[in-house]
Order: structure tokens, then C-alpha cells, then sequence
């Protein structure tokens, strides 16, 4: 009887308070942000890094396996299927749409070379093949971010913007050529596919944890390649190296302090 009971409690009532149960795999829906309550905001572009051990469960597998599957696999899913709009990658305003055909055809070569025959006189014959996109490829994802401080609830939260995948480019030799970035994906667009799959949780396996919650808990490593400013540049564009690279820091811990300067006396 008291089982009957709990089931009534569990399904029917939020049928009847709601006119609906809760559905499964849905986006967590971000606190309400009036433009208002918005009192200081930062504009921050990242670099994740899939060669990083901490990220790569983004990476693996290439192939769906026991439900899992890479994010890049998940993106090139969304666009092939019309789930997704691609973006120029040029343009990380999205004001530019990159057409569909064109998003799914990068990194597709058409590649042609000499071959001979097995038997006598062994003549030479041209050979074509056509060679797709292998999700391999991908290493690298940017993100474009914005960190706001609402007083009204009185924290400092990110919201993610878009993403865009890069890809190595090899020479015939496999030797790396350089880095293509693909197109921009608009985040919150994106959340819808990323809360239907699972990433390994190393820590528990009884635990299973979305992609959409991974980059709520920023469950990544990365470092930062620019920030809002009067010359929109780039930190690379007037520093190199290890100098690049602590600017980035830099940039991170001026946030910190903005946030800890807020509660002191």
C-alpha cells in the first residue's frame, strides 16, 4: 500500500500541480538575467586543448561506444542532421552562416597518386580517392564567453557563447601543416545534444554526468587567447610565447580578485 502511495506521489502530482512530468535529457535552464542587474561583464575567448589530460573525455571515443561518443562527434551529427547552424569562422558574432554543404565538406580531399598494375608490363594508372573528415583530427575547440556579475543574486557567473572546433591539417607525408578553424556553433543552440549524452566520469562510474553539465561545472582545462579590448586583438597579436601565456594568467586572476574585492570589507 505504501508503495502504491509513493508512485501516486511521484508521477501524478506533478502531472496535476504542472499539467506535466518532468522531462529526462533537457538543458538546465540558467537563472533569469535582466539587462538591468547586469553590474560589470567581461568578454573572454579560450582555447581548450584536447591533448590535456583533463580534457579528454571531450576527445574519446571517436566512434559512438556504450552511449558515448566524442563532442566532436555530436557536433558533426547536429550539422549533418539540420540540428545545428554553422557560423563562418571568421565572423564569431554570428552574423555570417556558413552553408550547410560547405560545414560538412571540410577536411574532405580528393587525393590522387600513381599506383601500378599487379601483373606485366606493371603500366602506371591514376588513381582518386576521395578522404573525409576523420574526428581525430579535432584537438582544439575556442570558446567564446562572457563572465557578468548579477546583483541582483549578487554572484559572478559565465555564460557560454559559441564554440568552434579546429582541426590539424597534415601534408600528404603526415607531417602538420596548421590548424583550421571550422566553423562557430552557438552554444546554447548546442546544449539541447550535449545533455542526451554521458561523458566518462572517472571519478564515478555510477554517476553519469552529461556534457551540458560538464561545461556548467567548467569540468576543463584551458587557457585564454583574448579578451574584450578597444583593438580587438588578439594576445598573440602583440605577445608570443611563455610572455602570451602569462598574459592569459594574467587576465584570469584580474577576474579572481574583481570577485573576492566584492565581499571584502
Amino acid at each position: 500500500m505504501k508503495n502504491h502511495l509513493l508512485l501516486y506521489l511521484l508521477f501524478f502530482v506533478p502531472l496535476l500541480l504542472f499539467g506535466q512530468t518532468l522531462e529526462p535529457n533537457t538543458p538546465l535552464v540558467y537563472p533569469k538575467l535582466r539587462e538591468a542587474d547586469i553590474m560589470w561583464q567581461r568578454r573572454i575567448w579560450r582555447v581548450i586543448d584536447l591533448r590535456e589530460k583533463m580534457n579528454q573525455y571531450l576527445y574519446y571515443p571517436f566512434e559512438e561506444t556504450n552511449g558515448r561518443i566524442s563532442l566532436f562527434g555530436i557536433i558533426r551529427y547536429g550539422v549533418e542532421n539540420d540540428l545545428l547552424t554553422t557560423y563562418d569562422p571568421m565572423y564569431d558574432d554570428f552574423s555570417m552562416r556558413l552553408n550547410k554543404q560547405a560545414a560538412i565538406s571540410i577536411g574532405t580531399d580528393t587525393v590522387t597518386y600513381e599506383d601500378n598494375y599487379p601483373d606485366p608490363p606493371y603500366d602506371t594508372y591514376t588513381v582518386t580517392r576521395i578522404e573525409h573528415l576523420d574526428n581525430s583530427s579535432v584537438k582544439k575547440y575556442l570558446v567564446k564567453e562572457d563572465w557578468i556579475f548579477d546583483k541582483a543574486r549578487s554572484v559572478i557567473e559565465v555564460r557560454i557563447i559559441g564554440i568552434c572546433p579546429v582541426r590539424e591539417v597534415r601534408n600528404p607525408d603526415g607531417s602538420l601543416r596548421g590548424e583550421q578553424m571550422m566553423y562557430w556553433i552557438y552554444f546554447p543552440e548546442l546544449r539541447s545534444l550535449l545533455c542526451q549524452y554521458p561523458i566518462y566520469n572517472r571519478f564515478n562510474l555510477a554517476q553519469p554526468i552529461s556534457y551540458d553539465d560538464a561545461f556548467i561545472k567548467r569540468m576543463f582545462s584551458s587557457y585564454i587567447y583574448k579578451e574584450d579590448n578597444v583593438f580587438d586583438r588578439k594576445i598573440s597579436d602583440y605577445l608570443a610565447g611563455l610572455d602570451a601565456y602569462l598574459e592569459g594568467e594574467s587576465i584570469k586572476e584580474k577576474m579572481r580578485l574583481f570577485e573576492s574585492d566584492l565581499w571584502e570589507p
